[in-house]
């Protein structure tokens, strides 16, 4: 694939997450106005299946073209197209120099001639080793800390681990295998251990540690992106709420006991340090900045204590997921690269050239008054 190309489909994925981020706060706005704000678990799975929608769009509109069903109309299509029909008022040099920004970026910096798009270049390559390599470094720590550990039960497909390194417990998963790692303080205190053990369980149902994984393997292509780390900065926010709203649905469960123990987890963290990274493709009882700010802990408890919307508006959430998505998949065919000259785009380049020859006419003939102007008066 050429350099081009490539560069195209990286521009293309950055602004579906700025899309996506922006959509996802005009949805959380309008929710927060209604009684179904507090319904966390609707709004995290809605955000999982954008993630998965918002890494597969691109490839889907590769694969869409590809086939050969057609091209659909792009932003700069319908610029132009708004242009010719006079709602657009600038000369059009100027207006053809507007939407060829993009071509002119990714030319440049595909080429690499000038010295602003090697500097441009270089810091995004830089940009994305980095964070490969210290997402590289998180798995290896994480798969340290998983041989550190050893095994205490099995419940089907997951291993429950006992580690003396960790003071949170956290939930991961190889190709085949789950794990949920516990630390050993837990077994002095069996009401805790069950709680913290249903907890990641419930991680599990949610698909957490799944969206956990594609969200790390994302960021080598989006660290520049301040939209990427909003998004990932709610997904974790709704996904501990959604997880303890689901377990206080459940029988038998203790609220009290419940926010007790995320009070005495937060303590247990404190005065032991965090074993892993920030980047570790896993899901924990409580994020780093949970344990290191008060605030945050109390907005959690704030929140599995909250009263729920009556009913299950199951028809709701499919409509705002499904105008999501249609605006996502809207989006990635807008910022598309315009395809073959169309009419309208001749058009355009006419008008350009008409501009242009109108200009040279009008120099040509100041100059040649000027000049006539000179000679009449040395005569």
């Amino acid at each position: 694939m050429k350099a081009d190309a490539l560069l195209n489909a990286y521009i293309d994925l950055n602004l579906l997450v700025l899309a996506g981020a922006l959509l996802w706060l005009a949805a959380r706005g309008l929710l927060r106005r209604t009684s179904f704000g507090t319904a966390y678990g609707p709004q995290l799975r809605l955000l999982n299946g954008m993630t998965v929608l918002l890494a597969a769009t691109p490839l889907l509109v590769l694969a869409l073209n590809a086939s050969g069903l057609g091209h659909p109309p792009t932003l700069s299509d319908v610029l132009v197209s708004q242009y010719l029909q006079g709602n657009v008022q600038m000369s059009a040099s100027q207006f053809e120099t507007l939407i060829g920004l993009r071509e002119d970026l990714v030319r440049d910096l595909s080429r690499g001639y000038s010295l602003w798009s090697q500097g441009a270049a270089f810091l995004l390559i830089t940009g994305a080793a980095g964070s490969a390599l210290l997402l590289g470094t998180a798995i290896l720590r994480l798969r340290s800390a998983l041989a550190s550990a050893y095994l205490w039960k099995r419940i089907g497909r997951v291993d429950l681990l006992l580690s003396d390194n960790t003071a949170v417990a956290y939930s991961t998963r190889g190709l085949w295998r789950r794990y949920v790692v516990l630390p050993t303080s837990l077994l002095d205190d069996p009401r805790d251990l069950r709680l913290t053990l249903a907890h990641e369980l419930q991680h599990f149902r949610q698909r957490d540690v799944e969206i956990a994984f594609l969200m790390e393997c994302l960021r080598p292509l989006l660290f520049w992106n301040p939209a990427f780390y909003l998004w990932r900065r709610d997904m974790r926010m709704v996904r501990e709420f959604a997880c303890d709203q689901a377990l206080s649905t459940s029988r038998g469960f203790d609220l009290r006991a419940y926010c007790e123990c995320l009070i005495r987890a937060t303590e247990r963290a404190r005065r032991t340090p965090v074993f892993l990274s920030s980047r570790s493709p896993s899901v924990a009882l409580l994020e780093r900045r949970e344990i290191h700010c008060a605030p945050l802990l109390a907005r959690r408890i704030i929140a599995v204590t909250e009263q729920r919307p009556n009913g299950h508006p199951g028809l709701l959430w499919s409509g705002v997921a499904a105008a999501i998505a249609c605006a996502v998949v809207a989006t990635a065919f807008l910022i598309q690269r315009p395809g073959d000259w169309s009419h309208d785009r001749i058009m355009l380049s006419t008008i350009v050239n008409l501009e242009r020859m109108a200009h040279r006419s009008a120099a040509q003939t100041s100059l040649s008054a000027f000049n006539g102007g000179f000679v009449t008066a040395a005569n």
